[in-house]
């Protein structure tokens, strides 16, 4: 058994096994061809040894050819591609002006996709014509051009539609007059900015498809989340119905929960114990699966992380048989195209037997009989982590995943509390098409695009935003609706997957090569003097930030620390939007300004111990977004045990924690949030802690955490109460971005704090 061999490579005294499950095996469920499935489709299908249909997939495809916007959420692997192929392969064959868009949020997605439909379709003469074709930034000109001119079925991503295809929709206009489908893979990825921008992107699309006499179908794939339905609707801005009976099969699972021990040679900021890194054990983990000749994916959560993990088991292998090392290999966003498409080829005929990945494979590759999956810390939702997961046992055999808790609270919960993993996700998708931060630049790519009418406007709810819009000179408003300004270049101006705002260069002042943008807001954290920086794989230091002019410079080094960002941060309510008074607590949901002020930086060692800190002078920066908030009286602090002068750091602590487990009830990344407490804040006269939305405007994750606060709190107090440290550390209540250096922090006080707040509003 491949578990046993892992903890065989345990040493000493450690239990790292916190807990394991047994998964059985589902048998599939299968159903007839639906009658109108064109007859060379269901030969295609058949000479690809696909006989019949499951459940999920028929169902789906019916409502789809009923023209009924569809989403259908089942496990990975459980076919749903199928759903979508069936209804548009069979309008290709019977109208040969039909056109469909498929998207993804990932190139390797994209691209595995486009490989399974040209192999059906190079089948049959009566599906050639589909001219199927990939338009994203890989694409050659030459090629752009011909799918433009040529391709009935286009494979590309949200970026491509929103700065090529809508920008420049008259030259498209023979492909959305005949758009009878759109596809969204993966639509539970859009979330957060990148989400509520994807929604809006795709109501653009609908409009211009409109405007040619097109009304596509929606058809849309997405991992087993809280409401896939509701989700889906409020993305494509339509009712959509979805499916969620899985008839697919899969073989048994063993999924085990691992902790790495605390080290006690270290020591972290503060004086805090350090955990064993994540991706140090999950190396050591995949090298022993290796060994045994296990196939073996392990996700990372960065790109650095994927290429050192990849080199640990490199040298851990070459130990034992110096060609299993020639085996193993990274894989990430950001190498070149061909390159990609090698590593994924020698994964999938097993030249490759082990390979450590970012979530570039979490989504839809087929990569079929990896016996074992090793997760190097919770990816930030369940939903991911399934789908991780299930990139092993694709054979139906059986298959083992490992997921190893990084020094995080949210890890820590789950490792404690397996139900939270092994139970129906509890997340649902975020996204805010309304933030007037992000419908603002999107309405001006839209009146580019086609001037908006006022019923538009109103639809829109989008007057006052167009007012203000209006005033800076960027639309104006005529008889025939609102018009952009000559000058103005609105879609080269908005990032959709997040950037809102000016953006800054950040340039190899060796070279001269622009390395990418970061939004000016976030600048000063990022990419301030003496930060470091990874690009593809490289590694820079920052030399110079400059925000009048929009320019970080960097060079390149290699140093043996990470830096992470000192700030100040200012809190002030703007608006109360809901409140509810509980007497000695009051819980509310409001919109709150928040400035952020960079005062210095930490250089960390990669085992987690503090070098040394840096001051810095950075300018203030002001966010305007939505936040959850609750006050508690110090009378009834005082009533628990908690004196005053232990407020701040019990706030602290309970405020840090719960920003690491906000991801377990809404959708987002620990990096989309922030916090703040004070033992007495100006505007409730009340010891007060807020955790806001790092996007202006917001992004629902405060909202979603305001209606979840029970549930929410309740488990960020579990996770303090399940770390085995004494007085705190960065798996329950220390912060790597806490800009008051984490002090001071009282995790007992923390927990006393919770339990009042919990007990309370329950």
């Amino acid at each position: 058994m491949l578990l046993d061999r892992v903890v065989a490579g345990v040493g000493g005294s450690e239990k790292p096994l916190m807990f394991t499950a047994q998964l059985p095996a589902r048998v599939a469920e299968f159903t007839e061809w639906p009658e109108w499935v064109h007859p060379s489709v269901v030969r295609a299908l058949a000479e690809h040894s696909v006989r019949s249909p499951w459940i999920h997939q028929s169902e789906a495809a019916d409502l789809a050819h009923e023209g009924k916007h569809v989403v259908v959420a089942t496990g990975t692997a459980s076919g749903k591609s199928l759903a979508y192929q069936l209804p548009v392969l069979t309008a290709m064959a019977t109208d040969p002006l039909a056109t469909a868009l498929y998207l993804s949020p990932t190139k390797a997605l994209g691209s595995d996709q486009l490989r399974a439909v040209l192999s059906l379709t190079d089948f049959d003469v009566e599906l050639r014509s589909t001219n199927a074709s990939a338009y994203d930034g890989d694409t050659s000109q030459e090629l752009r051009t011909w799918a433009r001119e040529n391709s009935r079925w286009l494979f590309t991503n949200p970026d491509m539609i929103h700065i090529s295809l809508l920008r420049t929709h008259q030259r498209w206009a023979h492909f959305f007059r005949n758009l009878k489908y759109v596809i969204i893979d993966e639509c539970h990825s859009y979330r957060g900015v990148f989400g509520s921008n994807v929604a809006l992107v795709i109501r653009r699309l609908r409009r211009i498809a409109a405007r040619y006499g097109a009304e596509p179908t929606f058809i849309l794939a997405s991992a087993t989340t809280a409401d896939p339905g509701a989700a889906a609707s409020r993305l494509i801005g339509a009712h959509c119905t979805e499916v969620t009976e899985d008839g697919s099969p899969h073989g048994p699972r063993t999924v085990a929960l691992w902790e790495p021990p605390l080290l006690e040679a270290l020591t972290g900021e503060n004086g805090s114990p350090v955990r064993r890194p994540a991706g140090a054990e999950a190396a050591r983990i995949m090298a022993d699966l290796m060994i045994e000749g296990a196939r073996t994916l392990t996700f990372v959560r960065s790109r650095r992380g994927a290429e050192l993990t990849a080199m640990a088991t490199k040298r851990l292998l070459a130990e034992v048989d110096p060609d299993l090392a020639e085996r193993v290999a990274s894989y990430r966003a950001g190498y070149l195209a061909e390159d990609r498409r090698e590593l994924e080829a020698a994964l999938a005929d097993g030249t490759l037997l082990g390979a450590a990945t970012t979530n570039a494979l979490e989504l839809g590759v087929d990569i079929a009989g990896l016996d074992a999956v090793v997760v190097a810390g919770f990816p930030g939702t369940v939903a991911s982590f399934w789908q991780q997961a299930g990139r092993s046992g694709r054979r139906g055999e059986g298959s083992l995943v490992v997921l190893i808790a990084r020094d995080d609270p949210l890890d820590t919960y789950l490792v404690h509390h397996p139900s939270a993993v092994l139970d129906k996700p509890v997340e649902a998708t975020v996204t805010d098409p309304g933030n007037p931060y992000v419908l603002g630049p999107q309405l001006l790519c839209a009146a580019m695009e086609l001037p908006l009418s006022d019923v538009e406007v109103d639809a829109f709810g989008a007057l006052e935003v167009l007012t203000r819009l209006s005033e800076e000179g960027k639309i104006r408003r005529r008889k025939h609706g609102w018009f952009v300004t000559a000058d103005s270049n609105p879609h080269g101006s908005l990032d959709i997957r997040g950037g809102i705002g000016t953006q800054v260069a950040i340039v190899d002042g060796e070279s001269g090569r622009m390395l990418g943008t970061v939004d000016a807001g976030r600048a000063p954290a990022t990419v301030h003097p003496g930060a470091v920086h990874i690009h593809q794989g490289e590694t820079y230091v920052v030399d110079e930030l400059d925000l009048d002019v929009g320019l970080a410079l960097v060079h390149t080094e290699n140093p043996d620390w990470t830096t992470s960002a000192r700030e100040t941060t200012e809190i002030t309510i703007t608006e109360q939007l809901e409140h509810k008074n509980y007497g000695d607590i009051a819980v509310a949901l409001v919109q709150v300004e928040v400035t952020h002020q960079v005062v210095g930086y930490l250089r960390r060692l990669t085992s987690g111990e503090v070098l040394d800190s840096i001051e810095l002078d950075m300018p203030a920066h002001t966010l305007p977004t939505r936040a959850v908030m609750y006050t508690v009286t110090p009378e009834l602090l005082e009533s628990i045990g908690v004196p005053p002068e232990r407020f701040p750091g019990s706030l602290h602590a309970a405020e840090h924690a719960a920003i690491g487990l906000l991801p377990l009830v809404a959708i987002c990344d620990r990096g989309d949030i922030g916090g703040v407490s004070t033992a007495m804040h100006s505007d409730t006269g009340l010891p007060t802690v807020f955790v806001y939305d790092g996007h202006a405007g917001g992004a629902g994750f405060a909202d979603r955490g305001h209606s979840e606060l029970s549930r929410w709190l309740t488990a960020t107090r579990d996770a303090i109460l399940s770390c085995e440290c004494a007085h705190g550390c960065p798996s329950c209540v220390y912060s790597p971005k806490c800009g008051n250096g984490n002090d001071p922090l009282d995790k007992d006080g923390a927990v006393k704090v919770l339990t009042a707040v919990i007990e309370t509003i329950s």
